[in-house]
């Protein structure tokens, strides 16, 4: 499934470069195949660059950018990086959520 999902971004980059919601839910899939796979790591780097770019596009206050955020939390969790994961979500994405989604 990886290269399926590896090439279908690289498609989208190419000729849908500007869709962002195109590109960006083709990295979600590969980011989430990539931690089925238990390459955490290079998840994680991915699931960054997804929160940042939805934090830009959407706004910090957008429910697929705290989903996106929460994401980010759960694979520091899973790389064992507990004081990283807790600051991000008690110091950006709780209080967010709190305040938009009630």
């Amino acid at each position: 499934a990886l290269p399926v999902l590896e090439a279908s971004l690289a498609l989208k980059q190419r000729y849908c470069s500007r869709s962002e919601s195109a590109i960006l839910s083709a990295q979600t899939g590969l980011a989430a195949c990539l931690s089925e796979l238990g390459r955490n790591n290079e998840a994680l780097v991915l699931k960054r660059e997804i929160y940042a770019r939805r934090v830009a596009t959407r706004g910090i206050s957008d429910e697929r950018t705290i989903l996106t955020g929460s994401n980010v939390a759960l694979s520091l969790i899973r790389l064992k990086l507990w004081d990283e994961s807790k600051a991000l979500a008690r110091d950006q994405l709780l209080p967010v959520a709190r305040r938009s989604l009630g």
